[in-house]
């Protein structure tokens, strides 16, 4: 009994280090590609009913109490789905999760572009949430499994760089399409093109493989040597070249995935941390992204005047995450969570006293290049806080929060809103230093050490 113990640690210990050992080559790149384009599917549905909200609201489909009933049951199904397949990806596996989850919010986004009424557009919303929900944690989890320490916050930081382009895409879209009223309004248009894309996806992910790490923490051992082998075989033939010797690297091995284990002393604290740090973050990011249309209408904008200014705002979105790449193992991470919630407080408080058309979209471009570099920062981050048995249902447990807290702000961004749209970015603002405080007192570093050994 005890010879096997040692030998299952050791068997571990051997998939991490040959993880670590991979020189970056083309295996990596097509792995992430995959991976992003279907994260790129996820920021688009997410950030789609900021474009079509306003449509929504201004051609009488939606009132603006629908309006935020709407973004509100999104992201309840988010919630779930956090949870239910976050913990699903430490029992199933990080592939099965994410193929199941995509065509969950495939399928529900489309019926909901052919939704009668504002009622069942609320409940397939909530529906397609369900599959959204887990889809960011299980890629940030996948990705810091597959690819090496040193490089992993910036791998992280590219999926999110395709991700946010995303936004631009569906502002056009919304901008070109919402006028339209061939056979379909626009605003149905915009949310047809997102479900069909992500069919597309689903079918290109048949290609991934599961995560070694994994599969051998779940017992899989044959099937972890199968899949370790032949993406070092991959690699081989990639760069030409025989590998280097694999490090020794000491692996913690324990139960099955348990909620429970997120509350034992070793962990207790990052808990507790994320959690509180997803309640606050969510404010600051999905506030301005979710309503950001919204209150130009209410600055006293046309629709259309509405979606122009969003649309090249918009633009930026790929910026952020992009300095992300070039700058995430050169400074450490949590101190430019700091820096960068500290920075989203103090330009978000210019944009409502922005009045001609250049001063809406700078200040609100400046707003939004920080927000994305944060976003690519804070998903790295949190993937890296969990041993890889708990991996996703720690990230899914604590990112859960993040979709409660828009459940829970929407409604008071939308009574804030009725005096002002001032009031509502000093609300933003006071959570976004929350945020700042509370990583620079209690946030671990993590730069550039092997996961199993920040997670120890």
């Amino acid at each position: 009994m005890h010879k096997q113990s040692i030998v299952h640690e050791q068997a571990i210990a051997s998939m991490a280090g040959r993880i670590e050992r991979l020189p970056v080559c083309g295996f990596h790149r097509r792995f992430i590609s995959l991976i992003a384009l279907g994260g790129w599917f996820d920021f688009y549905d997410i950030f789609m009913m900021a474009y079509i909200g306003a449509a929504m609201q201004n051609s009488g489909f939606l009132t603006r109490d629908e309006f935020t009933l709407t973004i509100s049951a999104g992201f309840l199904g988010m919630f779930l789905g956090t949870i239910v397949f976050g913990m699903g990806s430490d029992r199933f596996g990080r592939r099965t999760a994410f193929l199941f989850m995509l065509l969950i919010y495939s399928l529900f986004t489309l019926l909901g572009a052919f939704a009668e009424n504002a009622w069942q557009l609320i409940v397939l919303r909530a529906l397609a949430g369900l599959g959204i929900g887990a889809e960011l944690t299980v890629i940030d989890t996948y990705v810091s499994e597959m690819v090496p320490s040193r490089v992993r916050g910036r791998y992280v930081a590219i999926t999110q760089v395709v991700g946010f382009t995303a936004i631009p895409v569906v502002a056009l879209a919304a901008k070109l399409l919402v006028p339209t009223h061939w056979l379909l309004e626009g605003w149905r248009w915009v949310m047809l093109m997102g479900a069909g894309g992500a069919l597309f996806v689903w079918y290109l992910r048949r290609k991934l493989p599961e995560s070694p790490r994994w599969l051998e923490i779940a017992g899989r051992h044959p099937q972890a040597e199968a899949v370790m082998s032949a993406i070092e075989d991959q690699v081989r033939h990639s760069t030409r070249a025989e590998l280097p010797a694999v490090p020794a690297i000491a692996v913690t091995t324990g139960a099955k995935a348990s909620l429970r284990e997120l509350w034992q002393p070793q962990y207790r604290g990052r808990t507790l941390l994320l959690a509180v740090f997803h309640l606050l973050q969510t404010i600051g990011i999905y506030g301005f992204a979710n309503w950001a249309p919204t209150f130009l209408l209410a600055q006293g904008k046309s629709l259309g005047e509405s979606l122009e200014y969003g649309f090249l705002i918009a633009l930026v979105s790929p910026v952020g995450p992009l300095l992300c790449v070039l700058s995430t193992e050169l400074f450490e991470r949590k101190w430019a969570i700091v820096v960068l919630a500290t920075l989203m407080a103090a330009s978000g408080m210019l944009f409502p006293f922005a009045d001609t058309a250049w001063q809406i979209v700078a200040t609100g471009a400046v707003l939004t290049l920080f927000t994305y570099w944060f976003s690519a920062v804070l998903h790295a981050y949190q993937a890296e806080l969990f041993p890889t048995r708990v991996r996703a249902t720690g990230v899914g447990f604590t990112y859960s929060i993040s979709r409660l807290s828009v459940i829970l702000s929407t409604p008071i961004i939308g009574l804030l809103l009725a005096h002002g749209v001032l009031p509502v970015f000093l609300f933003m603002g006071a959570a976004m230093l929350g945020v700042a405080l509370l990583i620079a007192a209690f946030g671990p570093r993590t730069n550039a050490l092997c996961l199993e050994e920040v997670s120890r």
